[in-house]
C-alpha cells in the first residue's frame, strides 16, 4: 500500500457496466522525500505522476489516502473489473520518525 494526496476527481461519460456509478479520484503519490521533509507535501507536488484510483471509501480533494495498485486492486471484487488502483484507507494523520544515523 502506498500513500498519496487526493488532488481531484474524475467524471466519466462512458464506463464499463460493472463500474457504473463508481467514484474516481486523482491521487498524487507521496515519496520518501515527502516524509523526510517533516511535513505532508502540498497536493500535486510529486516526482511521481498522478494516477486515477477507484474509490469506495468516500475520499475527497485534500484527503490523504492509502491505495493499492496492480492485481491486488481487483481482489475486493467478486468479478475482477478493469481497474489498476483502489483506495484501501482514509488516513487521518502520518507520524514519521526515522532512526537516527549511527
Amino acid at each position: 500500500m502506498r500513500l498519496g494526496a487526493v488532488i481531484g476527481r474524475v467524471t466519466l461519460s462512458v464506463t464499463v457496466p460493472g463500474l457504473e456509478g463508481a467514484r474516481w479520484l486523482v491521487v498524487s503519490p507521496f515519496t520518501r522525500e515527502h516524509f523526510q521533509q517533516g511535513s505532508v507535501p502540498l497536493p500535486g507536488v510529486s516526482k511521481d505522476p498522478s494516477l486515477v484510483v477507484y474509490d469506495a471509501l468516500g475520499g475527497g480533494t485534500g484527503d490523504t489516502v492509502g491505495f493499492v495498485e496492480g492485481r491486488e486492486a481487483a481482489q475486493p471484487f467478486e468479478v475482477a473489473p478493469p481497474i489498476d488502483a483502489v483506495t484501501a484507507a482514509l488516513v487521518d494523520s502520518v507520524y514519521y520518525q526515522p532512526k537516527p544515523s549511527s
